[in-house]
């Protein structure tokens, strides 16, 4: 295990923002998580794929990178694979490695930048589908007492982009590795979200499998995402704001095509980037940073930017959608 001084994270970020941290750890087994905690270093933040992240300033900490690797299957049945992964690993090459093996339950989760570790610490979802839906259970550390813990799906709080891990136990506990339930078999596609059924027919697919499902999903994010390779962003900044069945009565009276999404409890789903865009600020530029031109809830980086800019320009935004809309949107996006 290295401890880097004063390490330059740009390359570390999916925005690509210019800031140093006090200390940087490559975490690549437990035994290295053990040794930062021996040696007591303080304050720790941690650090998985880097997309998830606004670094605003200089980061007065130890960061720890996630990179514990490992893919295996630890138990199945007629019709279902316990797999376990390490935390470090990218998700959308899991996903890869799923549909490789004739494993369903993920597919709809393809290309979604980003960590294994954070997929159930922000519960991420994409095209219909939440990781909580396959999700079995977590190993972690925690960073006080070294304590190790499993947490099985119940003990997680799963919400919208939600857990127990941005709550209650926020930056509390180092997660080693992650357990999903996926199906062997009789695999049930998810493909009435979004234009996935357009692609497919596009396609000519008239019984799709999971890789033609992931190939579809690939080919619309990739149509309206930008690619942090070549423009700074961490792909959706904003949640997709839930409102209660009067405030959409509300905003119907003014905006009647509003789409919406009905939720089980009642409430409703209202895309986030139809008010940003509503608004006015999609595509909008401030020299060196803006919101992109196809996708209104992305914030970019066209370089050289500091994070700081890019964080109250989030807020001007948020704002904005307020007093237009009476609704209040939240960051999916970690501010650092």
């Amino acid at each position: 295990m290295q401890i880097i001084q004063n390490q330059n994270i740009k390359n570390y970020n999916t925005f690509g923002i210019d800031v140093k941290a006090k200390g940087f750890v490559r975490i690549t087994s437990e035994n290295d998580l053990y040794e930062v905690l021996v040696r007591e270093l303080s304050p720790l933040k941690i650090m998985g794929g880097g997309s998830n992240i606004l670094p605003t300033d200089d980061i007065d900490a130890y960061v720890l990178r996630n990179e514990i690797k490992g893919i295996e299957i630890v138990d199945e049945d007629d019709d279902r694979v316990l797999v376990n992964v390490g935390a470090g690993e990218k998700w959308h090459n899991f996903v890869l490695w799923a549909i490789s093996q004739g494993l369903g339950g993920i597919e709809n989760l393809s290309l979604i930048p980003g960590s294994v570790g954070a997929a159930p610490m922000q519960n991420i979802g994409a095209y219909g589908v939440e990781q909580e839906s396959t999700f079995h259970s977590l190993s972690a550390i925690h960073l006080e007492s070294g304590v190790r813990k499993s947490f099985f799906k119940y003990e997680c709080k799963f919400g919208y982009r939600e857990s127990i891990f941005k709550n209650e136990l926020k930056d509390q506990y180092f997660i080693t590795n992650v357990c999903y339930l996926l199906k062997k078999n009789h695999h049930v596609l998810n493909i009435e979200y979004g234009a996935i059924k357009d692609v497919l027919k596009q396609k000519s697919i008239t019984s799709p499998s999971i890789l033609d499902v992931s190939e579809a999903i690939i080919e619309i994010r990739q149509s309206k995402l930008p690619d942090p390779r070549k423009i700074g962003n961490a792909g959706s900044f904003f949640k997709n704001p839930v409102i209660s069945p009067t405030q959409y009565n509300n905003l119907l009276a003014s905006f009647p095509e509003a789409p919406s999404f009905p939720q089980a409890d009642g409430s409703i789903k209202i895309p986030a980037g139809w008010l940003i865009e509503r608004i006015g600020y999609k595509g909008k530029t401030y020299e060196t940073y803006g919101v992109h031109k196809e996708q209104a809830l992305v914030l970019v980086n066209y370089g050289g930017s500091k994070g700081r800019d890019i964080y109250n320009l989030s807020l001007e935004i948020k704002g904005a959608v307020f007093k237009r809309f009476y609704i209040d949107i939240q960051h999916e996006v970690n501010i650092w």
